[in-house]
């Protein structure tokens, strides 16, 4: 059975808005206004705003063939597509080894009941789908906790180049929150793009920064930026700060210095907010760059730390 563009809305995960043009449709996690901002002031950030950030395709189904088109209109990095079934990967795309245009073919194994499918979109790419079809029915997911993730590349999803095993992906699947991930390329603490969203109230806030400003040594922007949380969200929602992780791409002891010193500034500006509860960011990455891309993203195996380790941090406070 194929699905229509509007019905194709009701699997659709991690958007906030839509767009439909000659047939093709596009999800989005930023408003317009916001995107209008980073138009202003960061091209770099309005041309990672379009990307397919942590969108997901999500159903319930006996089906055993799936299908999809797509159309990749920008790339920032190599990523994937992937299908995984009840928590298990079924299968993966890679972008490098795929046309800017083409149709995705999955078949899953049998199984005697019904399953959790989850299409996993490219992280640093923008892409646009259309026809969905299966051989079975799909059962749209129930509501699940809104959660709203506010971060750098880390969050956006670079470093693994799997799509599916971002931090944020990979915490979202022991979690199973219902998410819009708002991390960008390059991001740092700007309270000018924290703007209310029409329609949109989370029921919890995850904010991960300050891996990318602490050479400023200026905390000001991290107290603007949490005042301003509290502006737009009020008090009432809790929120998950993570402070940065570990980096090892210092060029001196002093830089380092600078870095430690920024994270514990980050700390103390936490701690005077009730409805925040930190989570040491040092405590979620091994310090060891076999784990890391760059000394700054972490690779798959360091990502896959970073979502396991926080995952289960979350739930043993919760």
């Amino acid at each position: 059975m194929f699905f229509s563009n509007e019905e194709l809305k009701k699997f659709y995960k991690g958007a906030y808005s839509f767009l439909e043009k000659d047939g093709w449709l596009q999800a989005f996690q930023y408003t317009e206004a916001q995107m209008e901002y980073f138009k202003k002031v960061e091209p770099y950030w309005y041309e990672r705003s379009f990307a397919s950030t942590a969108k997901t395709i999500e159903a319930v189904t006996r089906a055993r063939v799936l299908s999809l088109d797509y159309k990749i209109i920008w790339q920032g990095s190599f990523d994937s597509f992937e299908l995984w079934a009840d928590g298990k990967e079924v299968q993966v795309y890679r972008i490098e080894d795929l046309p800017a245009e083409g149709t995705l073919r999955f078949r899953l194994p049998e199984a005697d009941s019904k399953r959790r499918i989850m299409i996993y979109l490219p992280v640093d790419a923008t892409v646009l789908i259309r026809n969905l079809s299966s051989d079975e029915e799909l059962i749209p997911l129930k509501t699940r906790k809104k959660v709203l993730w506010l971060g750098d590349s880390i969050t956006q999803g670079f470093g693994p180049l799997r799509s599916a095993y971002t931090y944020v992906s990979v915490a979202n699947r022991i979690l199973d929150f219902d998410i819009i991930n708002q991390g960008i390329g390059g991001y740092i603490y700007d309270k000018g793009s924290i703007l209310p969203m029409e329609g949109y109230r989370p029921d919890e806030i995850m904010i991960a920064l300050g891996t990318n400003q602490y050479m400023t040594k200026d905390l000001r922007p991290v107290r603007e930026f949490y005042e301003r949380i509290k502006e737009v969200y009020g008090s009432e929602i809790p929120i998950t700060a993570i402070s940065p992780i570990w980096r090892g791409d210092y060029y001196d002891n002093a830089q380092r210095e600078d870095f430690l010193s920024y994270c514990e500034g980050i700390k103390e500006i936490i701690k005077g907010y009730p409805n925040i509860r930190l989570i040491d960011g040092f405590d979620l990455v091994e310090h060891d760059s076999k784990y890391y891309v760059d000394d700054l993203h972490p690779n798959l195996a360091g990502a896959e730390m970073y979502g396991q380790r926080l995952a289960e941090a979350i739930l043993k406070r919760n």
